[in-house]
């Protein structure tokens, strides 16, 4: 029997995940950086540009960006690097970044361990990803998460569900502490937790013993 993993609130057939993440990310590529700049009122680049400060690319260095999406990432991260640097978006890495794409990955401990194995002794990993929201601001949160979103989607990208499932695979994905020891199971130390936006982001820095 195959082995279950999270898709949303549904448990699936592992074999299954990968494909039907595609399909969602394939409905909603269009409109995909629009989204992101409404449904988090720009906010998604300030985070993204903290966390390639955390992760201090020097020019000359290589660095692999992982789930890269629409590249926003990557092309900041290719201004850092240069000239001689390189940025791979797919034990030779001085750094390796994922921004919001650990959460849809099937076996996220693999995952880890594989983005970790890449990198030199001394490298550092970089997660930025949807995270645990202070408690008190729970119910605002999950009210937006799950009548604001799916109705932002509807409208602006007609797919109510895609985002809906977003909704979900947040609430489904690790806490910080939760993270961070994973982190530190693939083999990292120093691992710091770093919030935004009161935990609704989170930032986890870590580096190759």
């Amino acid at each position: 029997m195959s082995k279950r993993v999270d898709f949303g609130y549904e448990d699936v057939a592992e074999s299954e995940k990968a494909a039907r993440v595609g399909e969602v990310f394939d409905r909603v590529a269009e409109r995909y950086d629009l989204m992101n700049d409404l449904m988090s009122l720009g906010l998604h680049r300030v985070w993204k540009s903290f966390a390639i400060e955390l992760a201090r690319p020097r020019p000359g260095e290589r660095v692999l960006d992982v789930a890269s999406g629409s590249g926003d990432l990557a092309r900041a991260l290719v201004r850092r690097v240069a000239p001689g640097g390189e940025v791979w978006l797919t034990d030779v890495f001085d750094c390796v970044t994922v921004g919001f794409g650990l959460r849809n990955m099937t076996r996220k401990d693999a995952a880890l361990e594989e983005m970790v194995r890449v990198l030199k002794p001394g490298g550092r990993l970089l997660v930025l990803e949807f995270s645990k929201v202070w408690k008190p601001l729970e119910p605002a949160y999950d009210l937006y998460s799950f009548k604001v979103l799916p109705w932002l989607g509807e409208r602006v990208v007609g797919d109510a569900a895609a985002y809906r499932y977003l909704a979900e695979s947040i609430r489904r994905h690790p806490d910080q502490a939760t993270l961070a020891a994973m982190l530190e199971r693939a083999g990292l130390s120093q691992v710091e937790v770093f919030n935004f936006a009161a935990g609704v982001v989170a930032v986890h820095r870590g580096y190759r013993i």
